[in-house]
Parts: structure tokens; sequence; C-alpha cells
């Protein structure tokens, strides 16, 4: 892999560019205060046919890899935050279990809408009583004597969920005690989020006020067999399949956000004058603001890696989930240093920096901890006993 762009995907960095030029901070400020989902700019980037950038093209998407879908994030990371990459992340990628598990009735009715964004969904998975122990799912869905299935029970942590018209789901199908493996007997599903049957409470949360999360309790949805993806008991491997490509994704609007407030706080220290000097001219600021520009470019490069290696179709879970590890780490810090460098203007939310920091927290904690991760390399990599 190459440090430099090629010309297509350099391409692709200057359109996320040209669209983000209508939408600056103040525009994702007051979305903030507003608690306003940004329409506009999910509209824009539908305009641009982006949402589709992962899908292929007989179904309206650009048929590009991993590697191209990152790059778009990371752009539009660096211009909004994390409500700017939570506007579309599950448009850019969330129906790959369609395109590589559905059947082509399915493909042909779903994914044209969806990479045009005439469609919201959000994703299902997460559950208040598991976390991380995704086998251990309690939401069920119980198959009816026509075929149809009846889904209840409970989600957290579920994006979107206020705007979205469809959900991608997860439900167990076989009771947990009637299986071999606790990853058997979950199902996927993509239905219709039909408010008659789901009531969804919005959480009040630290930071990215601007994109909804939510509750979801569910009292025997309707679904019908025809929403049911690749075969019943399948769903965690589906699942699964996609999930390296979501640390790299993460990763990169992670990169994203450390080199948004990177920009930020190295202006301020150059335009900050105290004792008749910038601020910028001392050691002490200097230092700190270089070792994040450091560390944010390492992270760029394992994210691109794993992205490589993904598109290749080679394996890349670690290299995926060290990608999302040292991101985040880096972004954590970059904010840190961001907030320092402004000193109490930093604390202010004009200078937008708190709000980076509050975003940035999202990708460090999800969709894997940073403790889990470094259970699974020592496991995969380092050949140490499996600690979970």
């Amino acid at each position: 892999m190459g440090y430099l762009l090629t010309d297509d995907q350099q391409a692709i960095v200057d359109a996320a560019e040209k669209i983000c030029e209508n939408f600056p901070l103040e525009y994702w400020l007051k979305k903030e205060r507003d608690h306003a989902f940004p329409h506009e700019f999910f509209q824009a980037v539908a305009d641009g046919g982006w949402l589709g950038i992962c899908m292929p093209e007989e179904f309206g998407g650009a048929n590009l890899g991993v590697t191209e879908a990152a790059l778009f994030l990371r752009t539009v990371a660096e211009c909004g935050g994390q409500a700017a990459a939570s506007t579309i992340h599950m448009n850019i990628f969330g129906l790959q279990p369609v395109v590589h598990f559905g059947t082509e009735e399915q493909k042909q009715r779903w994914l044209p809408p969806f990479a045009r964004g005439e469609v919201k969904a959000c994703f299902a998975v997460t559950e208040p009583d598991t976390g991380l122990d995704t086998t251990k799912l309690k939401v069920a869905a119980r198959k009816q004597a026509n075929g149809d299935y009846l889904i209840s029970g409970k989600k957290v942590f579920i994006s979107t969920a206020q705007q979205a018209d469809h959900m991608l789901i997860l439900a167990r199908t076989t009771p947990i005690e009637e299986v071999r493996k606790h990853s058997e007997g979950l199902s996927l599903f993509y239905t219709k989020l039909d408010r008659d049957y789901v009531d969804i409470r919005e959480i009040d949360k630290l930071g990215r006020a601007a994109v909804d999360t939510n509750e979801l309790f569910i009292d025997n949805l309707p679904v019908s067999r025809d929403s049911l993806i690749g075969e019943e008991g399948k769903g965690l491997k589906y699942i699964f399949h996609g999930m390296n490509a979501e640390r790299v994704f993460v990763a990169a609007e992670q990169v994203g956000i450390g080199r948004a407030v990177l920009k930020l706080a190295t202006q301020y220290a150059k335009d900050r004058v105290v004792f008749g000097r910038p601020i910028g001219q001392n050691q002490g600021v200097q230092h700190p603001l270089a070792r994040n520009w450091a560390e944010l470019e390492a992270a760029n490069l394992m994210l691109l890696a794993a992205a490589e290696l993904y598109d290749k179709g080679l394996s890349c879970g670690s290299e995926a989930n060290a990608a999302k590890l040292v991101a985040s780490e880096a972004c954590m810090k970059a904010c840190n240093t961001a907030i320092l460098t402004h000193g109490g203007f930093g604390y202010a939310k004009e200078y937008h920096v708190e709000r980076f920091m509050r975003e940035a927290w999202i990708g460090y904690i999800a969709p894997v901890t940073p403790q889990l991760i470094l259970s699974n390399i020592a496991e995969r990599k380092l050949g140490l006993p499996k600690s979970y």
C-alpha cells in the first residue's frame, strides 16, 4: 500500500470536501443546540450519489471498496465530527448483509431506494442486558404458522431510530437452550420500523445531540418471511462479515475528528498572542500538537492498511481492530490537546473543540471497547490464552 492516494481516491476526498463546504462548523453547532437531525446534509450526500459508494452499480451504487468509503467518511468527520459521520454511516454500509447474502429480489427491492437516500434505516443489534456478548441476545422472532414472524424484546443504543422508517434487526429464532452453539439460532431481518409495535425512546446523552440514540421496545412486530436475510439461524455470521469494515470506518471517523481539532488548535496557537508572542511559538504548546499530528497520521496508515486487506479479501480482523484502537486513542489525545491549547475558550461552545471532544467518546467506546480489542489481539496475534 502506498502512502499517497490515487487520483481517483483523491477525487473522492475532493468531492466530500466540496459537499462539506456548504456545512460549516456553525451549521453543526446549531444542529447540536437544536437537537435537530441534519436532513440537509444527508440530502446533499444523497444527491451526490455517495450513499451507495460500496453498493454494486446495478443497484444504484458506485461499486467502490471499503478504502474509498473510509476516505469519504474521514473527510466528512473532519468537516462536522461524529454528528456528520453518523448522519450517513448506516446508509454508507449498513445493508452490506443484503448485498452479500440477500436474494436477487431483495436486492432489487431494497438497495436502490437506500442508495438514493429515499429510505433511512437503523441498525438494531445491541440489547440492554447483553452488551458486547452478542451471542446472548434475547429479542425473539417467533415463527408463525404462515411462515411470517412476530418480533418482541428490547434494543438499546440504536442510532437514528427517530428518523428511520426501516431497521436491520438481529433476533433469536431458536431459543438459546436449543442450539449447539450460542452463536447459532440468531437471524437477520430487514423490515419496516412500525411505530404501532415499536416504542422508540430517545436517550439523553453526552454528545452528538443532532443524531438521536434510542431504546426500542418491540411488542409483537409483524415481520414477513421475505424480510429474512439469508438462512434462518445464520444472522450472526452475516453481521460479523461486516464488522471489520465497520472498525475501519470508525477509525476513519476518529482520524477525521482528530484532524479537525488539530487544525482548530493549530490556528488558534498561531493567532493567540500572550506576552507579546503567539502561544504557538512556545514549545510547551508546539510539542503536544506535533505529537498529535504524528499519532493521527500513524493511525491513518493503519486504517488504510486494514481497508486494503479487506478490499483484497484477506484476513484483517486484528488489523481493523488495531486501526480502531490507535485512531480512537490518537483522537482523544488530540481533542484534549485542542481544549488545553484554547485554554478557557476551549470550554466555550463557539470554539467548537468541546463538541468534538464529546463526540469523540462515541468512537472510543463503541462499537467495541479498547479492552476487548486488546484481548482479541493478544489472542489472535500473540497466541495468548483467550481471556473472555
